[in-house]
């Protein structure tokens, strides 16, 4: 039985899509960083995204724990060219498009970007590296509201558009346990 901790990174405060774009974190709030610390079993591993906002955040948090090298798997979603532009900007340029990416996730994915099924195959495939490399361990994965989304989708069976309604706020823990085929979910968005 392998135990994930997904923690989503500190706050970035972008208010664009924010995909493989390299934003900074938020780490101001040092009383926060302790209390989500706090939560973290102390023999667990440590991994994060390649992003600089995970990176940060891990690094935040890691204290006694073990690091493992950043995984450029568990990023967040790629929004092709419409990273770094504002919601409304997207839906005026391709309104069917943006719609379809939200409304029937799967296949669809933005131009030069990558859909919820490729995304999901990513993420999956850094689980199952992290899984054959340290089996029974806790795993805290400072990673990205898309990449622990695909996460809670799998271990409850929901189509991508049910997980999407689930929040994921920044530095909210989400906890999976992982024993062979079986996944479940013990919380999710959980606040310190």
């Amino acid at each position: 039985m392998t135990r994930f901790f997904w923690l989503r990174h500190a706050p970035t405060h972008e208010r664009a899509f924010t995909g493989w774009r390299d934003v900074p974190a938020d780490l101001s709030d040092r009383n926060l960083i302790a209390r989500v610390a706090r939560l973290l079993p102390t023999d667990a591993l440590v991994v994060s995204s390649d992003l600089i906002r995970a990176r940060t955040t891990a690094d935040a948090l890691t204290g006694p724990r073990t690091r493992l090298p950043d995984d450029p798997g568990l990023r967040e979603f790629h929004f092709g060219i419409w990273d770094g532009q504002m919601w409304h900007e997207v839906a005026a340029s391709d309104p069917e498009l943006s719609r379809a990416y939200w409304e029937t996730p799967g296949d669809i994915a933005p131009p030069g970007g990558e859909s919820w099924n490729m995304a999901d195959a990513r993420i999956e495939a850094a689980v199952q590296r992290l899984i054959a490399a340290h089996a029974g361990r806790n795993i805290v994965v400072v990673a990205h509201f898309g990449t622990i989304l695909t996460q809670v989708a799998r271990a409850r069976a929901q189509s991508p558009s049910e997980a999407l309604a689930q929040l994921v706020e920044p530095l909210s823990l989400t906890e999976i346990v992982v024993d062979g085929a079986e996944r479940r979910v013990l919380r999710v968005n959980h606040l310190a």
